[in-house]
């Protein structure tokens, strides 16, 4: 186990010897100190207690040659994450552990040195695993209309990353980076269709700071173009902003959004200059029962849009239908609970390759596995059915943790 202490500032004085962004230093003990490991190293020491010989680097170092094995303390003064491995290579096999940034004077110790290689990245995941997750999804018979940016006939996942960065992954298993940074700054991220009548999918992102909708307009190769304002401000007001599909049957996509004061759930329509109309009131109530709505597409194959939520208290999934005009039908229960076990409800089209919408989840900390709770990150796929139901969850890939949401 490793543990985090404070010490006192000293001065260690030694002759450094830098090369290829390392460098070394042999000085007496007793003087030595984390505060001597300047901003921007990761740092180790001989001595457990951030004494000894310094060791310091600000690249990765796949073998730590002489120093490997040598490390007993050490502290991260990038701004990065440290990947940690007891084998060379970054193996992940052999065990690692992922330090974040520490403030002067923080350092961690062990008394066994293990350490055989480093390497700094944006995310904890990264020490194991790509930025963006394993996404496979089979062609669909036909084009729905959304969840394809690039065209192909496939589901996409777009993936928001802790560091703010944005992922496109087609469903083939890898994955591009398609926004450098500053996502966080979102508080709501949605796609379903085209907005601005160009025939690509569209993402619509909500600014946290300032409470504007933005439109960033897909390209038909799954990046995104040139942000367009749909919406001034007061949109931080709104809870669940969810990319519908076309819910008024005019072929354009259409918003749906809840109240926060009133849990009123509100349309707004797509016009044709790819912005939005005035909003029309489909919910007179009740809507702050339920948090999480998803724009599923014709599941109940009657050719309009429709709609799952889930209930807050009871965990329970109900399917609204669309009526084509501009209105919800009657609701239908299609889960009858835990799905508040699910972090993310995630709605991209056909993905099992039968020509029905489909749905895929990522699990949280109340996931049950073999009688035990405690497993988040796990995706979690359920096959569309003709009746607007899902068939049983398919649990598909444990690796879906260390992620900051999708869409």
């Amino acid at each position: 186990m490793r543990n985090r202490f404070n010490r006192g500032v000293t001065t260690l004085v030694g002759l450094m010897a830098v090369g290829t962004g390392l460098a070394a230093a042999n000085a007496a003990p007793a003087a030595a100190s984390s505060y001597d490991c300047p901003a921007g190293y990761f740092c180790g020491w001989t001595g457990s207690s951030a004494d000894g010989s310094m060791w310091k680097t600000n690249k990765d170092v796949a073998d730590l040659g002489s120093w490997d094995n040598k490390i007993r303390s050490y502290t991260n003064r990038t701004k990065k994450i440290a990947c940690v491995y007891e084998d060379k290579n970054y193996a992940v096999m052999g065990g690692y552990w992922d330090q974040a940034p520490n403030n002067p004077g923080e350092w961690s110790g062990d008394p066994v040195p293990t350490t055989s290689s480093i390497k700094f990245v944006s995310t904890a995941r990264e020490c194991s695993e790509p930025a963006y997750p394993h996404w496979l999804s089979q062609t669909s018979p036909k084009a729905l209309g959304f969840g394809d940016m690039n065209g192909d006939r496939r589901a996409d996942v777009i993936t928001r990353d802790q560091a703010g960065r944005l992922w496109f992954t087609p469903g083939d298993g890898t994955g591009r980076l398609i926004g450098s940074g500053g996502w966080n700054s979102m508080s709501a991220l949605t796609r379903h269709g085209d907005f601005n009548g160009d025939a690509r999918e569209d993402l619509i992102a909500r600014e946290a700071s300032t409470g504007k909708l933005w439109l960033y307009p897909g390209t038909g190769t799954g990046s995104l173009g040139t942000r367009k304002l749909i919406g001034s401000g007061g949109w931080n007001t709104m809870n669940h902003i969810t990319a519908f599909g076309d819910l008024t049957g005019d072929h354009r996509s259409d918003l749906i959004a809840v109240e926060k004061a009133t849990g009123k759930l509100w349309l707004y329509p797509g016009t044709s200059t790819g912005t939005l109309g005035a909003r029309r009131l489909i919910g007179s109530g009740g809507w702050n029962g339920m948090n999480a709505l998803v724009g599923m597409g014709d599941v109940t194959g009657d050719g309009r849009p429709d709609l799952y939520a889930r209930e807050a208290s009871t965990g329970k999934l109900w399917l609204y239908p669309g009526t084509g005009t501009g209105s919800l039908g009657a609701r239908k229960l299609i889960g009858s609970g835990g799905w508040n076990a699910m972090a993310n409800l995630i709605s991209v089209g056909d993905f099992s390759g039968d020509g029905r919408p489909d749905l895929a989840t990522v699990t949280n900390d109340k996931y049950v596995i073999d009688g035990y709770s405690g497993n988040p990150g796990w995706l979690v796929s359920y096959r569309g059915r003709d009746t607007g139901s899902l068939a049983a969850g398919e649990r598909t890939d444990g690796e879906w943790w260390g992620l900051n949401g999708f869409c």
